[in-house]
């Protein structure tokens, strides 16, 4: 009973011992003890080494794609430059755009002002040899007995409303121009209406508004006014009459 016993007890304590130290016993781990602070400086160290490893891989990653920063604000800051130049060059160029334009304009409202000039240069130029021959013809004793002269007889319409502005020249050249003539201009006119063609006399019999037709000279006188002989009538012929006294002094007739 004894020996049962002891050996039972020696037989579990040999399985404990194999338990601890044999090949299922559980594994055993020595580690040197270090101080806290330094294990967190070690991984504060570690970190920063971690980030200035990335920091330059990716600057490293910039530069080699093309993207360097500090080459991109070389290149925007020179870009702004030469922006600010163009735009002062173009605000340059829009100045002395706008400057010519002025010019252009100012040279073609003096060239069309001139142009305007020299057609009333013309005209009257035209006029005054009309003028001269007139006094020509009147120098060489052509105004008859009377003495008096119808010369540049005109007449043209005004729209369409039947009414015609007329223009001449009298002058006296008789011994008697120190005289002051005075007398009436009267106008015949043939006068187409449809077919009918008619005689019409201004001033009319009875007409008061004679004003326009009444003259008085020395030597010559610009006559212009207007006759009116109705809508949709044309005149066709009119004959110029100076009249003093109700005698026909001077007559000039004008087909139209």
């Amino acid at each position: 009973m004894f020996g049962s016993f002891a050996s039972s007890r020696l037989a579990l304590t040999l399985r404990r011992l194999r338990g601890r130290f044999g090949i299922s016993a559980p594994r055993l781990a020595i580690r040197t003890h270090v101080p806290w602070y330094w294990r967190a400086l070690s991984i504060v160290a570690l970190a920063g080494a971690s980030l200035a490893l990335a920091g330059w891989i990716y600057d490293a990653g910039k530069r080699f794609a093309g993207f360097h920063q500090t080459a991109s604000d070389h290149e925007i800051t020179a870009m702004r430059e030469r922006l600010s130049v163009l735009e002062t060059e173009l605000e340059s160029s829009r100045k002395i755009a706008n400057a010519s334009e002025s010019r252009l304009r100012i040279e073609s409202t003096s060239q069309a002002r001139l142009s305007t000039q020299i057609k009333s240069l013309e005209d009257e130029n035209a006029g005054l040899k009309a003028d001269l021959a007139m006094f020509e013809n009147l120098a060489g004793s052509q105004t008859g007995e009377s003495g008096l002269a119808i010369s540049r007889l005109q007449i043209a319409p005004i729209g369409a409303g039947g009414q015609y502005r007329f223009r001449l020249l009298l002058a006296q050249t008789s011994e008697k121009k120190d005289k002051e003539f005075k007398g009436v201009i009267q106008f015949v006119a043939v006068v187409q209406r449809g077919k009918e063609t008619v005689m019409m006399q201004f001033p009319a019999a009875g007409d008061t508004d004679t004003g326009q037709y009444q003259v008085s000279f020395r030597y010559f006188r610009r006559v212009e006014g207007v006759f009116k002989v109705g809508d949709g009538h044309q005149v066709r012929r009119v004959e110029a009459r100076l009249l003093q006294d109700g005698v026909v002094k001077a007559s000039q007739n004008l087909v139209l």
